[in-house]
């Protein structure tokens, strides 16, 4: 029951990797190929080197991946879809990835403050905001702190207080290690920095900011003014009642419980089901959304 538990826990953190044992070690996952003209970059922000990339174009929409993660294992599948009709700005959040860490704890604040200094940086005014778990975690607090940015928000198994997880959730993470990471996000990171000492430091700080985390008000979730729209797996590390709840707290919001488990249906790269046609359904959902008019 214990390393059930570990399993179940990592799941958030590290943007759920339930189907890793049966996964190869490829960074992408199956997707259709990104145009031409792309940019990768990075830009100084609030005492970090912030990566980024650019792709497609249009109204812009910001990719904010989940905890563990890089946006090409929690976007891979999905991003070159969303590319075809959105400027996507895919960003990737302190000690995570390509970005750099700072002598502070990991804080869903300062993750918001750091996306919108990149905006600020990239003289973006407005954007759609889309979160994967934690990254789902981090938009909230962008819409919360910075609602003059956001113009419509995506929240993909995301909670706002602990009762939202799964049982047992938050008292295997105070036992978790880096032992628990799957190789999948492990050998990812890795790949970018060949840094042992920044893999754990990586997975010390989002174990640490899970842990310490602390429910917040419903006042907080009816700060958020923006259309959202919601989407959980109805097998997911958050539950379906959880998610029917800020919907209903959030105002001018729209909910989608979906088949799958955390990250399937929009093909997280360890939780991707091969022949799926979930993810492309989820996006053109998505779409569908962010079109139409406020």
């Amino acid at each position: 029951m214990k390393n059930r538990y570990l399993l179940f826990l990592m799941l958030l953190i590290i943007a759920g990797c339930e189907n890793s044992k049966t996964k190869t070690m490829e960074t992408k996952t199956k997707s259709t190929p990104l145009k031409t003209g792309s940019i990768t970059s990075s830009a100084p922000v609030n005492g970090i080197n912030m990566y980024y990339e650019i792709h497609g174009a249009g109204e812009p929409l910001v990719l904010i991946h989940g905890g563990g993660s890089t946006l090409q294992t929690s976007f891979g599948r999905i991003l070159p879809l969303l590319a075809q009709q959105f400027k996507v700005i895919a960003v990737e959040l302190q000690a995570h990835g390509h970005t750099s860490d700072r002598d502070s704890p990991e804080s869903f604040e300062q993750d918001a403050d750091d996306v919108a200094a990149l905006m600020k940086h990239l003289s973006i005014n407005k954007a759609h905001f889309l979160g994967f778990s934690n990254g789902g975690n981090t938009a909230m607090r962008i819409a919360m702190r910075h609602s003059e940015l956001v113009n419509k928000l995506v929240l993909i198994s995301s909670f706002y207080k602990r009762e939202g997880m799964m049982p047992g959730f938050f008292e295997g993470m105070e036992h978790a290690t880096l032992n628990d990471m799957p190789e999948l996000l492990k050998s990812n990171y890795l790949k970018i920095n060949n840094d042992d000492k920044g893999l754990l430091n990586m997975f010390t700080k989002d174990r640490d900011r899970m842990v310490q985390f602390r429910d917040w008000s419903d006042d907080e979730l009816r700060l958020i003014k923006a259309p959202t729209f919601l989407i959980c797996g109805d097998h997911d590390v958050i539950t379906p009642e959880h998610t029917v709840k800020m919907s209903q707290l959030i105002p001018n919001a729209q909910l989608m419980i979906v088949p799958g488990t955390h990250g399937s249906f929009i093909g997280e790269v360890c939780s991707v089901e091969e022949g799926s046609k979930i993810p492309e359904m989820t996006v053109s959902i998505i779409n569908e959304f962010l079109h139409k008019p406020m």
